[in-house]
Formats: structure tokens, sequence, C-alpha cells
């Protein structure tokens, strides 16, 4: 989710909840990585690097892709060109993709030498907001209109050809493939809704099915594990939701925090870390089995 004006049109939509929210998790789950504060509120976008360091973007400043080596220990990997800022950071192939909102683009990044390799860009997005990555290299992006209570869904090929898959949705946030590559999960933020698509061999998506849908609360980043199951960060309710591939809850995580961003998972699936929008921190927590 982008951290200016989107965060603050979500907080409208679930202020109900969120007001009687204030103190629902009296004894967390999750222990800090990095500190309050260490991040701004923009502080989205986890992701393990093959490197084993955690990235995030919006490390003590607007606009900066931040390295964490160790608990507690980051620092500014890098500092994106003039009007960029960060929401979504992805790996694959060695290259790091940046969903670079407010450019309106998504960023390919070498990281052995820091340079843009290339900018995928289309005027027609309102932003690329949230990314997942095919084995293939294709891209679908979330590309929400916060002040409409819309999105859309884009699919982008390594070449740089945009597709857009469906409009006239609610407001697109988190993305994500399962571990085959053959379901594309979507969920919207404002609606509560999580949907889940069969992915075509020609990276068309099929057979659109609700996964689940909530209440209460919004709906933020998501990643699954190598199992399938879907990681599910609940904005306003300070929680993750650990889902199986055919929606049935199988864990709830409570987090110190309320407003949980993101989630990224270690590399051996063991770790959770989680992006916190108000504390400017990233907490963890051990996955549950």
């Amino acid at each position: 989710m982008v951290k200016t004006l989107t965060t603050s049109l979500l907080a409208l939509a679930i202020a109900a909840n969120a007001a009687a929210s204030t103190e629902i998790n009296e004894k967390p789950d999750t222990t800090d990585w990095m500190p309050e504060g260490s991040f701004t509120s923009g502080v989205e976008g986890p992701v393990v690097g093959p490197d084993g360091s955690l990235y995030a973007v919006n490390y003590s400043e607007q606009g900066t892709i931040g390295r964490v080596i160790a608990k507690e220990s980051g620092e500014v990997w890098l500092k994106l060109p003039k009007g960029s800022i960060g929401n979504s950071l992805r790996f694959h192939q060695g290259f790091l993709y940046v969903a670079d909102y407010t450019g309106h683009n998504v960023l390919k990044i070498d990281p052995a030498n820091k340079e843009i390799q290339h900018r995928f860009h289309n005027p027609q997005m309102h932003q690329p907001n949230d990314i997942t990555i095919a084995g293939d290299g294709t891209m679908y992006a979330s590309d929400p209109d916060w002040a409409n209570d819309s999105g859309q869904l884009w699919r982008i090929s390594p070449d740089g050809e945009f597709t857009l898959l469906e409009k006239d949705m609610g407001t697109t946030n988190g993305i994500e493939l399962s571990p085959d590559g053959k379901k594309l999960y979507l969920n919207e933020s404002v609606q509560r809704r999580v949907w889940v698509y069969d992915v075509l061999e020609n990276g068309d998506v099929a057979n659109k099915q609700l996964l689940i849908a909530f209440d209460d609360f919004g709906l933020d980043g998501m990643q699954t594990d190598r199992e399938g199951n879907l990681y599910i960060t609940r904005y306003g309710a300070g929680t993750v939701l650990k889902v199986s591939p055919t929606g049935e809850i199988l864990a709830t995580i409570r987090l110190k925090g309320q407003h949980p961003t993101n989630i990224a998972l270690s590399a051996d699936g063991s770790i959770g870390y989680v992006t916190m929008q108000k504390r400017g921190a990233i907490e963890y927590f051990s996955i549950p089995h």
C-alpha cells in the first residue's frame, strides 16, 4: 500500500473498526527485527535477497531502499532517482524489481552496480502498487485508484509489453503467485476480498474465484509459502493470517502494531518479516506449522 494519501483513504474506510482495535493484541506473537522509527511510515515491500539480507523501501527517509543484514542492523542500500518512491520489491534472476508508484514505473535494478537496467512505464496505470513475478519473468501488478475505491490488474512481459487483464475492480493491492505459478492471488483492500485466478500457459488469467472475504479491517501485502499457503496482512487489525489454498484460516499471528503493510518469508520459510506502517518498524515471527 502507498503510504500517503492512500493509507489515509484506507484508514478512513476502516475507521470505525480501527477505533475499536487500539489494544487488541495483548500478547503479540512478534518481536521487532528493526526498531520503531528506523523506517518511515512508508515502509513496505519486504523481500529476502539472494545474499540473505532483508530489503525494504523507505529506510530512514522516503525514496530509499534499505538493507537489513541482521537484527537491528540496517543501512540505506540505494537512493532511488528524484521523484521515485518504491512500494514493492521482488528479486528475479539476480535483478531487483521495484514498484515505483510515484514515477509510475517498475524499475529493474542490477544489485552488482545498483544501476537501473530498465524502466517499465505505462501512463495508463494509476500506479504500480504490489508486484509478483513468474518463473519466466512475467510480472503481474496491482494498480489501485485509491480516490475512487477501484483498481486494475496488469501483466507486464519481460520485454515491457503491458496487458490489462482486468479493470473496474475494487482497490487492488496485495498480489502473489502460488509456488507452482498456476494460481494468482489478488486482494482488494477496502472491499476486503481475496481473489484467486488460474494462470494460463500464455500468462492470461481465468476462472476468477473468491478465496476469502472479511467484514472488517483492510487487506494489504501477501506472500505464499512452499506449501502454497497464503499469508495476508490485515491493515488495522494488527494481524497476519495464514490461509490455505482453499481459503481456510490456519493460523492468526498477532502483531505489536495495528497497521501491517506487507510480509516476506525467509529463504528457508521459517521466519516471517512484517513491515509496520505507523511504527516505521519491521516485526518478525516464527512460521506456525
